[in-house]
Formats: structure tokens, C-alpha cells, sequence
């Protein structure tokens, strides 16, 4: 793969960059939300069919009562395991989105996984530009994470306006991916209808860390492997606050 990036940062807007030669371009997404189903039984059952002296048939309709389940620390109405709401929904973003974002959906997948929250939450990652739309995360970032028993399976997209309709959050790995991001909202902001208040959910990964003394995730595309080991070390730190504090703030007063 050749060097794809610089040092500057590109802008959101469509513009052609002097260094890639290409033009950001974006997708109208498509959420699927997974919401629990559920079953009822059917009133015409034979269990239900009673025959009276007289032989007339008499139809027992079976009252369904609502249940409750409290299994989840997810069932309130801030993070939807109930079929009412949708799941908390988080979306990352870095640069390229073959790097540090595809990781961090991948160790946020992993962690929610293994407390089985899977259906709580609904996650993505994207990029600032459009550049990599497509492809893989970085094979290097892909086995580093694997390593760690991780996998990143997504696929590279750009940022979109709908992105700040349909998620709860949106987490810059750096401070120059949460300005290019405050400026693509600032744009899109009118014409597509968002909320007014997006650009509060606009948050740095790092924000999240308790562990490290790092304010950003470093972009480890010109490094060694010691800078992907970095950036894992990070995210991992980060997404396990990430989640207690999504939990804590779900629970009822």
C-alpha cells in the first residue's frame, strides 16, 4: 500500500486534495436496528378450544400479561433494550478510517460482547474523508488486534449527515479529526435538517481514558508496530471507561 496521508489534515468539505487527488464523496446510510421480537401465543390453539355440554364450541382467549426484565443494566430509557428505543448507538472516527477507528468499533464490539450488550448498542466508524471508502482496515492494525483475541471486520466509509442524526455519540480520535467533524455538522447542519444541539455529541476518545495521560489517539500509519501496540493500549482504556460511563448514566435515579 503506498503512503496515503500527509500531515495536513484534509477538510470535509468536497474538495480535491493536492496530496490524494480525490474527492470526498458521501453515502446515505441505511441503520438497522436490531429489536427484540416478540411472540404471542395464538388464541385458536387447541389448548384453547373448550367444548361446553350442549357441544357448542367456547374459544379460551389467554390474557397476555407485560413483563419486565431488569437482566440488562441497559433496560432504561436512555439505552434501548426495550423495544421501545432504539440501542445507544456510538459511532468513532478518525482520518482514513482504516487505522485507529476500525480498532475502536472492534474493541468496543469485544468488550459489549463479552458482557453480552450486544443488542444495547449499535456501533460504527467512519472516516473525515472518503479517500479509503471501501476497503479494509490496515492489515497491521487488523493482526495487532488479533493478537489480542480482536477482531476488526469493518469496512472503510466516510462520515455522512445522517451520522450525527442517528448516533447518541461520535468519538474523534484526535483533536484534528473533532474539528474537520464540528465543521462538516456546521455545514450540513441547515440543509439536512440535524439536530441543534450535535455538536455536543462530539467527544475525543481520550477523553475517556483513565489509565493514560494521552489527550489523543496517536495515527500510527507511519510507524512501527510499537505505535499500533499504542494505539490498542488507548482504545482499550478508553472503551472500558466509554462503557461504565454509558452504563452509570443509563441506570435510574
Amino acid at each position: 500500500m503506498q503512503a496515503l496521508y500527509s500531515n495536513t489534515r484534509v477538510p470535509l468539505a468536497p474538495t480535491v486534495n493536492s496530496h490524494l487527488c480525490h474527492s470526498t464523496h458521501f453515502l446515505s446510510p441505511k441503520q438497522n436496528y436490531p429489536f427484540a421480537q416478540t411472540s404471542f401465543p395464538s388464541p385458536f390453539s387447541p389448548q384453547n378450544l373448550n367444548f361446553t355440554k350442549n357441544s357448542s364450541l367456547r374459544i379460551v382467549i389467554p390474557i397476555i400479561k407485560a413483563s419486565s426484565s431488569a437482566s440488562s443494566p441497559m433496560a432504561s430509557s436512555a439505552t434501548p433494550s426495550s423495544p421501545e428505543t432504539k440501542p445507544f448507538s456510538v459511532l468513532f472516527v478518525c482520518l482514513g478510517n482504516i487505522c485507529r477507528s476500525p480498532a475502536a468499533e472492534g474493541v468496543f464490539r469485544d468488550l459489549i460482547k463479552k458482557r453480552g450488550l450486544d443488542s444495547d448498542f449499535n456501533i460504527d466508524s467512519a472516516g473525515t474523508i472518503g479517500y479509503h471508502e471501501g476497503n479494509p482496515a490496515d492489515s497491521r492494525m487488523r493482526s495487532t488486534a488479533k493478537r489480542r483475541g480482536i477482531e476488526i471486520t469493518s469496512i472503510s466509509r466516510p462520515i455522512r449527515p445522517s451520522d450525527f442524526r442517528d448516533f447518541d455519540l461520535i468519538l474523534a480520535m484526535d483533536k484534528s479529526n473533532r474539528a474537520d467533524i464540528l465543521e462538516a455538522l456546521d455545514k450540513w447542519k441547515q440543509r439536512n435538517n440535524l439536530p441543534p444541539d450535535a455538536d455536543k455529541k462530539v467527544k475525543l476518545m481520550c477523553s475517556y481514558c483513565k489509565k493514560h495521560d494521552e489527550t489523543e489517539v496517536p495515527d500510527p500509519y507511519y510507524g512501527g508496530q510499537q505505535g499500533f501496540e499504542k494505539v490498542i493500549d488507548l482504545l482499550e482504556d478508553a472503551c472500558e471507561s466509554l462503557l461504565e460511563t454509558i452504563l452509570t448514566e443509563s441506570r435510574p435515579a
